[in-house]
């Protein structure tokens, strides 16, 4: 049998890359393709440049062309890991990325944009949501996936992550690379590290939408993320407690700082009262009367909802179904209410004021 490039590439389409669950030859992964009178060279790629990884790819080649051309045919197959390249913008077809964020931990801000995702999506919006709590991820338990896993998709020769997806909004977090009881003991680089493939080496597809769940604090993650990321606008959660308030604050200064410059779209106060299910009209302020509210006039930045504590919002989220999917709750309606005041000055922020860029220089 003569021996022929297409031959060649006919056989090795039968191989397949146990990563990305497609032939080599479709994924673009066989090049120099050099042939003799009874010989072949090529050159094959492997998502996983490692040892074991390269040796499986290169036998099973070997066996490819053997089965197809014959065993007398001369192989020589030299395998190497896949080429990274970057993508021109990854973040081209996603039209408003904002920061959920917060001074303070515990305040309940993952909880509050689950709830904010997913009534976008409900209000027929296209939402993305990535979870940047590096060390404390919770968005796959509320949004029930905890034993889902990203998959794998080249797109003009990059190697991408699809998100997971449920209840209309489109998922990422570390959670889906770490076992359920493990702990995520990193440094900083490293975390920054991760927060940054998964900002870029997502595809999203088209969004009206990316929220960012951003871990308590101020610190490496905010950091990489206006860094990498063009940002539409930030939004600060906080409770009424004064502990909570001098953070949130700390928050705001960052975002306004001037190498940052980031909107500030608008306060959410969380915890703002009390509410028993046997007494549906009290309202009880635990954690202090308005707090928030105050901070906002203050601040003159726009306060886009006060939410309830109820216990039917600690159940949701410890179900994984967003209190928002419930129909005419005080709590759902809270939501609802946020949401519509959140597409309003968001309208408002993008009329009034030009894109963010990311920022270019190195903070602190």
């Amino acid at each position: 049998m003569k021996i022929t490039q297409e031959k060649v590439l006919q056989a090795l389409a039968s191989v397949i890359e146990p990563d990305l669950k497609k032939d080599v030859v479709e994924l673009g992964f066989v090049s120099d393709v050099e042939i003799a009178e009874n010989s072949v060279r090529f050159k094959v790629q492997v998502n996983n440049p490692a040892m074991h990884s390269r040796k499986r790819m290169q036998e099973a080649c070997e066996f490819a062309i053997e089965r197809f051309l014959g065993k007398d045919v001369k192989i020589e197959c030299e395998v190497v890991g896949a080429e990274k390249r970057e993508r021109d913008n990854p973040f081209e077809q996603i039209k408003n990325i904002v920061a959920i964020a917060s001074g303070k931990g515990g305040v309940g801000k993952s909880t509050i944009t689950a709830n904010l995702a997913v009534g976008l999506a409900k209000m027929g919006y296209k939402v993305g949501l990535i979870d940047a709590d590096i060390y404390g991820p919770s968005i796959p338990l509320m949004f029930d996936v905890l034993n889902e896993k990203p998959k794998a998709i080249v797109e003009d020769g990059k190697n991408l992550m699809l998100p997971v997806e449920n209840y209309g909004v489109k998922l990422l977090s570390i959670g889906f690379f770490a076992e359920l009881n493990q702990a995520i003991v990193w440094r900083g680089p490293m975390a920054s590290k991760a927060i940054k493939q998964m900002f870029t080496d997502t595809l999203w597809g088209e969004l009206d939408f990316l929220l960012i769940d951003l871990p308590p604090g101020t610190g490496d993650i905010h950091l990489t993320m206006v860094q990498t990321v063009p940002l539409t606008a930030a939004v600060v959660v906080s409770t009424p407690q004064e502990v909570a308030l001098a953070d949130a604050r700390k928050g705001i200064a960052m975002f306004k700082l001037e190498s940052v410059n980031v909107p500030v779209l608008g306060f959410i106060e969380n915890m703002a009262w009390f509410t028993p299910a046997e007494l549906p009209e009290n309202k009880y302020y635990i954690f202090g009367k308005e707090g928030v509210k105050m901070l906002a006039e203050q601040a003159k930045i726009p306060l886009l909802a006060q939410i309830p504590l109820v216990q039917s919002l600690r159940e949701s989220g410890d179900v994984g179904r967003p209190a928002v999917l419930q129909e005419a709750t005080p709590t759902s309606d809270a939501f609802m209410q946020l949401c519509e005041n959140f597409i309003e000055e968001i309208a408002v922020r993008n009329a009034s004021q030009p894109p963010t860029k990311k920022v270019e220089k190195t903070i602190g």
